[in-house]
């Protein structure tokens, strides 16, 4: 069987083939560079939500560490307004503790007083002078402990002197023997009306509880030192 010859294309052909293929290169390049521009606008459009999610991300995380921040220090403002009421509480405490010290140690010291004869008779006497100025009546009864009824009997006669020289008027003492003062009290007198309706308490005791609500407060600077704040001496 005899081969078919090959026919040789024309000039038109051969010029129609190479549009196809001229288009065909446009259109692949065209292809190409469509593609790399939706690759480029992904890539911006990624990257501008990638940092939208870090600025997120980033705010929330300051916000978070802010509200750490904050928590921390109101718990370290709390722990330390605890220390230091704390801290006070036992300043007062121990300041308490010593003005409490200083009554029992002025206490003892009286308890020693009423000991030493000599010295204790006197201060009767002057307490019951003191009382019956106090009291200003005609008639007066004395109360004591029941140890001191023969020491404030032996003064009476004294103290009535004085108080009719300084009052200028008479006054009838006795001591009431059957209504003692208690044990618990240190010594001193109580100076009554006859009725008993006037009392002026000169105890040792009242004296000295007297005595510390007057002096407490120059107790406390001669203990502590004055007040930062304190403005009046006097």
């Amino acid at each position: 069987m005899a081969a078919t010859a090959t026919r040789a294309m024309t000039d038109a052909e051969v010029s129609k083939e190479m549009e196809k293929m001229a288009c065909v290169a446009f259109i692949k390049q065209e292809a190409l560079e469509k593609a790399k521009e939706i690759k480029i606008k992904a890539d911006e459009e990624f990257n501008i939500e990638k940092a939208k999610l870090v600025r997120q991300e980033t705010a929330t995380i300051d916000a978070l560490f802010q509200k750490k921040m904050k928590q921390a220090e109101v718990q370290r403002k709390i722990a330390a307004s605890n220390y230091s009421n704390k801290a006070k509480v036992r300043v007062l405490q121990l300041r308490h503790d010593l003005l409490g010290h200083v009554h029992t140690d002025t206490r003892a010291q009286l308890r020693s007083l009423v000991e030493r004869h000599d010295e204790y008779k006197p201060l009767v006497e002057d307490l019951l002078v003191q009382g019956l100025l106090d009291l200003l009546e005609p008639e007066a009864v004395v109360l004591c402990l029941a140890r001191d009824v023969e020491l404030v009997e032996s003064v009476l006669d004294a103290a009535a002197h004085r108080f009719q020289e300084m009052a200028q008027a008479r006054v009838k003492v006795t001591v009431d023997k059957s209504n003692p003062l208690p044990e618990s009290e240190i010594g001193g007198v109580i100076v009554t009306s006859a009725n008993g309706r006037i009392k002026v308490l000169n105890s040792l005791e009242a004296r000295l509880q007297i005595a510390c609500e007057k002096l407490l407060p120059d107790i406390r600077v001669k203990l502590y030192g004055a007040p930062p704040n304190r403005r009046f001496f006097d």
